[in-house]
């Protein structure tokens, strides 16, 4: 993380289904850049949109559209929305009270998530 700070993210079966080949690279990232033992750049996304050939999608889009989702669709509480993304929620003298990284709650929003990209991946493929 950017800050510093422990974020604890809630997985899904579908999500370890992708992670768990990668356990054998015995990597602290989850997705390697070119370099072993490195993250990707910055740039890799991106680049990766571009060979791609895909337009009006920009990498920070993923998350914004989650973001969408989550408050329009999903329903869930700001704050629930925003510590998914790691996030910080409130006022310091809020954040000073708020101990609560909301786990579960955040939890069920991923299975939530999970669902809903799973079943728009599988639709055109029915």
């Amino acid at each position: 993380m950017k800050t510093g700070e422990t974020h604890r993210v809630p997985l899904t079966d579908e999500m370890v289904a992708i992670l768990e080949p990668l356990r054998a690279l015995d990597s602290q990232f989850v997705f390697e850049g070119q370099k072993r033992h490195h993250p990707l750049s910055n740039m890799a996304m991106l680049m990766l949109l571009r060979r791609m050939a895909v337009e009006e999608v920009t990498v920070h889009g993923f998350r914004s559209t989650f973001r969408d989702w989550a408050g329009e669709v999903a329903e869930v509480p700001r704050e629930v929305a925003q510590m998914s993304l790691a996030h910080k929620v409130g006022s310091d003298v809020e954040r000073a009270y708020a101990r609560s990284d909301l786990l579960e709650k955040r939890r069920a929003l991923m299975a939530q998530w999970s669902q809903f990209v799973s079943s728009s991946c599988t639709k055109g493929n029915a």
